[in-house]
């Protein structure tokens, strides 16, 4: 039996995804936060009073349905545009028509797919007629259209986050093209409802990709019994490896590194191994992922944990020396022993503070007593002077100050007590404490630093 038999010559020429697209709301599947019973976007369809808008979602989302259906429903002209393949010279020829059609009373939608892909002069042509109302924009985009789309023309649309697509969304679609005659309905296709999840799991809230992958199983399918069955092994070929949604250098990337991050600075390190292969299958570079290591061992470890910076340098070479998969481990390793590691941000508030300081402060001389004196005209004019090395000392610590005189006194480094940093904490205390006159027992002879308990009063 032909696949093709008994079909529309005309729809056997589509993709299964052009030939099942939803015609109107009530074909409409998923999104039910935005166009579900009494959800502002289905009242302004169903009253045909739609406002400029942004339809922001990953690929596969419902996106280009959605203007469709406003498409199917609006008494509007609507026009199609696509970002990829027109310019400036198209844009105004589809405005001069639209503000025409403006004069007499009319409206004009006009859907721009893609439209991250405008340069800015290029959305700057949508300006005036938006503000005029000569169009009705509606743009999708996969791109976070904070970063994507003109700040002028983006606040004078509203945007609708569109998710991915939940696994019983996706099974419905399924379900609904294999039964239905614009998909497979008339071929008797045999599947199972486990086979669909298993296709719904696979296509990662992606319709399209829920449905091209249905349409390769049944193109491959076992005919066997007569009729065209997906067994096992079909669907086995045809998912072998899942398509994760994740772009090298889109939101995603920086999404998912945030995730790992801060998984690891809750120390939950299960969340984190995930993360981390969510990146690594998604095609990362493992050097990428190495790099926020070592900043995360100094920015949120630190002293705490002074071996954390020495093992993700260490890992950072075994990425660069091995590659992917070998180094896939030596990540897990840092990303594990990261999350469960004692945590202290006192590293980068240090910084912070100083900077602020260094920015907002005038820029004094450096203290005379800590400058170098290589000439003698230096020496005259007391560089170095009142200087004290520290190793002639027998606290080999001296009480000269090395701030500027507007600064003495600041704190910067404030040890958060945790872990080796504890010590730390002990140390700084004592040599603070010596210095400012609170004590007289060297710093260096304290059980801080290993010296003998001070007897107790």
């Amino acid at each position: 039996m032909s696949l093709v038999e008994g079909l529309d010559p005309e729809l056997v020429s589509q993709p299964l995804a052009s030939r099942m697209r939803p015609r109107d709301l009530s074909e409409f599947v998923g999104q039910e936060e935005l166009v579900g019973e009494g959800r502002l976007l289905r009242q302004m369809i169903e009253n045909d009073r739609i406002p400029s808008m942004i339809l922001w979602g990953p690929p596969g989302v419902g996106k280009t349905t959605l203007a469709n259906v406003i498409a199917n429903a609006t008494k509007a002209e609507f026009v199609n545009f696509s970002a990829v393949t027109s310019g400036i010279k198209e844009i105004k020829e589809i405005m001069a028509r639209a503000e025409e059609g403006r004069r007499l009373g009319g409206r004009t939608v006009l859907f721009v797919d893609e439209i991250h892909r405008f340069n800015k002069a290029q959305q700057d042509a949508f300006l005036p007629y938006v503000e005029q109302g000569s169009i009705i924009l509606i743009g999708a985009t996969t791109e976070n259209p904070s970063f994507e789309v003109n700040s002028a023309l983006l606040s004078r649309c509203k945007v609708f986050v569109l998710k991915g697509l939940a696994e019983d969304d996706l099974v419905t679609l399924l379900r609904r093209a294999v039964v239905d005659e614009r998909g497979f309905g008339r071929l008797g296709v045999q599947v199972s409802d486990e086979a669909l999840k298993k296709i719904a799991i696979f296509s990662n809230g992606d319709a399209r990709n829920a449905l091209g992958t249905l349409e390769t199983a049944v193109a491959n399918a076992d005919f066997s019994s007569g009729k065209p069955t997906i067994t096992e092994d079909v669907l086995a070929s045809c998912i072998s490896r899942k398509a994760l949604m994740y772009d090298k250098t889109g939101e995603e990337h920086y999404n998912i590194i945030s995730a790992l991050h801060k998984s690891m600075r809750n120390s939950d390190p299960d969340a984190a191994v995930y993360w981390l292969a969510r990146m690594l299958e998604g095609g990362e570079d493992p050097l990428y992922i190495a790099r926020r290591c070592i900043r995360f061992a100094s920015e949120d470890v630190g002293l705490a944990d002074p071996n954390a910076l020495l093992l993700a340098t260490t890992v950072w070479d075994a990425c660069h020396n091995l590659g992917v998969p070998e180094c896939n481990v030596h990540l897990t390793q840092i990303v594990v022993y990261l999350a469960l590691a004692p945590k202290s941000n006192a590293m980068e508030k240090a910084y912070i503070r100083a900077a602020r300081d260094a920015q907002t402060r005038m820029a004094e001389p450096v203290p005379l007593q800590i400058r170098n004196a290589p000439t003698r005209l230096m020496r005259e004019l007391d560089y170095g002077k009142g200087y004290t090395y520290a190793h002639d000392t027998d606290e080999k610590i001296a009480r000269m100050s090395c701030l500027p005189g507007s600064l003495e006194g600041r704190r910067y480094y404030e040890p958060s007590g945790l872990g080796a940093e504890a010590r730390m904490k002990a140390r700084l205390k004592a040599v603070r404490d010596w210095r400012e006159g609170r004590t007289e027992t060297p710093p260096f002879s304290s059980p801080a630093y290993g010296g003998p308990a001070q007897p107790k009063a």
